[in-house]
């Protein structure tokens, strides 16, 4: 029996996951859950250009995403913007996982200026991430996140409050800046029907946000989730998932082993 995953990351990072999911044997398609586009607000849009400008006066950057990053440094700007980093000695980038590390890396950030959670560490996220750059920030630093927003707009973006506090706490200051927007994709019939499929063939739903869970259970309102299976990388991520309803829900690391071995054990033991 091969495993069956689906695979519910924004498309770009779905492709990769899917092409790696099937080097380990397992039979993974995308059904991307959350669509990511540029900010489309002109506010939010000037409030970007500023921040791509001024970026190297901070004394750290934080980049809640790989598509944070990608956003961030525009193609047409990053050798530019690389070269910045390369003299603002003083201003780190700050990656929460290995995925946004590769995109600062894609960008043309260099290795050395770029600060995150081991690649063995037990979560990749806020937390893990205040671990490690905790001792950077005293008083009177100032920190920008570049984070996402979701469609509708909200100004600045949405999430990593409890990063802002840390470094409140800290006696330093935050800045936030949208650099990307997240919306709810709109599933085609063959999307929906492959939905409905796997709520109860047997498949495990990789899920790597709650904001997608949410968008699960929108686009099919009347599915019934008590017989699906799903893999989440986080603890509330997880809670999301069995507040939706599904039936079995377990989390693991969200680093290719770890999923590769969850996904089969998901699909063997049960």
């Amino acid at each position: 029996m091969t495993p069956h995953a689906i695979v519910t990351r924004p498309a770009r990072e779905a492709a990769q996951w899917v092409e790696d999911l099937r080097a380990h044997g397992i039979a993974a398609q995308a059904l991307p859950l959350i669509a990511i586009g540029p900010v489309a607000a002109p506010a939010l849009r000037q409030a970007l250009h500023e921040a791509r400008s001024a970026w190297t006066r901070y004394r750290a950057v934080m980049f809640v995403s790989g598509n944070a990053a990608l956003h961030f440094f525009e193609p047409n700007q990053s050798l530019a913007l690389a070269e910045q980093a390369q003299a603002a000695t003083k201003t780190r980038a700050w990656a929460p996982g290995p995925g946004t590390v590769a995109a600062l890396r894609q960008a043309g950030l260099p290795l050395e200026a770029i600060d995150g959670p081991a690649p063995h560490a037990p979560q990749f996220d806020s937390e893990a991430l205040w671990q490690v750059v905790a001792p950077q920030i005293g008083p009177g630093d100032r920190v920008l996140i570049v984070r996402g927003t979701s469609s509708p707009a909200a100004e600045g973006g949405n999430g990593r409050d409890w990063l802002a506090a840390r470094i409140a706490e800290a006696g330093g200051a935050v800045d936030f800046v949208a650099a990307y927007e997240r919306s709810a994709p709109r599933l085609d019939a063959g999307q929906q029907a492959l939905a409905a499929r796997a709520a109860q063939d047997g498949s495990v739903w990789l899920l790597s946000s709650s904001e997608a869970v949410s968008h699960l259970k929108a686009a099919l309102p009347a599915q019934p989730w008590g017989s699906a299976r799903a893999l989440a990388t986080h603890p509330r991520i997880a809670q999301a998932a069995r507040a939706a309803g599904f039936g079995i829900v377990n989390e693991c690391r969200p680093a290719l082993p770890d999923v590769a071995a969850s996904i089969k054990s998901l699909v063997y033991e049960h």
